[in-house]
């Protein structure tokens, strides 16, 4: 459970890096926010995976083991 927080944890943390980043047009397909041809930097994505990260974090550190 720990391994699978810090990896969620990390993963979200390069996710936001690339929302705060790029511009819209820029984003990878799959991610929500793409639009073909946008200069808009998206923020509230960027904070949303900001606020996950820091949540898997926390889970993480404070699963204990039975």
């Amino acid at each position: 459970m720990k391994t699978l927080a810090y990896g969620l944890s990390i993963i979200c943390v390069i996710i936001a890096v690339m929302y705060f980043v790029l511009p819209g047009g820029s984003l990878p397909t799959f991610l929500p926010g793409y639009v073909a041809g946008a200069t808009r930097v998206h923020k509230m994505h960027a904070f949303a995976a900001a606020t996950a990260a820091v949540v898997f974090l926390l889970v993480g550190l404070t699963t204990r083991r039975r």
